[in-house]
């Protein structure tokens, strides 16, 4: 897999059109469980028409100048809930349920036996990819320790067994991806900093144990939130859990950092790992000048030598229009450019 210095990349979802998806629905909700309710395709044609978003956001990413992409997620509800509800052991019929932000009841997984992985679930999702691009083709998953957070657990009752077992699902979920052709594998687990007492026992060994015998590049990303659900001004300026991530085995840590104004030398924490830096305010529907996108990068670079650094959105861009999406990605692409130019000047 070649790529430039400073590569740039998306998280992993890009808006789905308002052809497939209810996104007045969507965008009073994060799924935790199945939301068949979401999809405004019938079932018989649903699969080929998420097979035409695909192909848009692979074009519109390909346009955009992005070196590293994703299939956009446009087959799934929300990035978790997809996997997460397609192991054994899960009751579909009649999920938990747990107190979200603001006090509302949210429906999730109820875990009611031993959680087993019995067949693929993105496979088909990265051989399309595979099949429509010829660039880094990068694919995502909720990681263990997020999925058992995310879940009520009426089983194992003890947090570190349940993600343990996730843990052996979701590798055997990446071990098909690699074969099936993905040039990078990221894990999502925003909740190790939303419980970092839980994640300094066992998040570290879960993620490891999910990433075991993988061999193309891996990330692990965390973050804040949807920008579209977690407003700027209520999100933190620091992460809980960041330093322990450099125990990982995965290549890159890719973490939020533009709407919340991080402090950037936290980085240092992360040494020895490359950094997928979030330099595209999500938060902001007005986009960002190429020379605010070099900016972010630059400040960066004050922490982190360039070989180490991959550019890219906050987090998913699931929620933002789609022009504004795209126009977002084409400034990260510019942005980068004018870094880069200026490296090999230097």
């Amino acid at each position: 897999m070649h790529l430039p210095l400073l590569p740039t990349t998306v998280v992993g979802s890009y808006p789905q059109p308002d052809w497939l998806v209810n996104r007045e629905l969507l965008s009073k909700v994060v799924p935790r469980v199945r939301m068949t309710e979401l999809w405004r395709i019938p079932e018989p044609y649903l699969e080929q028409a998420q097979d035409d978003a695909t192909l848009i956001a692979i074009r519109d990413m390909e346009r955009a100048g992005i070196d590293i992409i994703t299939d956009g997620e446009m087959r799934r509800e929300s990035y978790s809930n997809r996997f997460a509800t397609a192991l054994d052991g899960i009751d579909l019929e009649t999920p938990g349920q747990v107190m979200a932000r603001g006090g509302r009841s949210t429906p999730v997984p109820r875990v009611v036996g031993k959680i087993r992985r019995t067949r693929p679930v993105e496979r088909r999702d990265m051989e399309f990819l595979r099949r429509n691009t010829s660039l880094p083709a990068k694919i995502t998953l909720p990681g263990p320790f997020t999925m058992s957070k995310q879940a009520v657990d009426e089983h194992y009752r003890d947090g570190e067994a349940l993600a343990m077992d996730l843990a052996i699902a979701v590798n055997a979920e990446l071990r098909d991806l690699q074969a099936a052709g993905a040039d990078v594998i990221q894990l999502d687990e925003p909740w190790v900093r939303s419980d970092p007492e839980s994640a300094k026992r066992y998040a570290v060994k879960a993620i490891n144990r999910a990433l075991e015998g993988i061999t193309v590049p891996t990330v692990v990303h965390l973050c804040f939130g949807y920008a579209a659900v977690v407003p700027g001004d209520s999100k933190p300026t620091g992460y809980a859990f960041l330093p322990e991530l450099a125990q990982t085995t995965a290549q890159q840590i890719s973490i939020e950092a533009a709407q919340p104004k991080l402090d950037l030398g936290v980085l240092k924490d992360l040494k020895g790992k490359k950094v997928m830096l979030g330099v595209l305010d999500l938060g902001d529907l007005a986009i960002e000048t190429p020379e605010t996108v070099a900016a972010r990068i630059r400040a960066a670079l004050k922490y982190i030598g360039p070989e180490d650094l991959v550019p890219a959105p906050d987090c998913g861009m699931k929620y933002l229009p789609r022009a504004v999406a795209f126009g977002k990605l084409r400034a990260l692409s510019l942005g980068a450019a004018i870094v880069r130019a200026e490296l090999s000047s230097a």
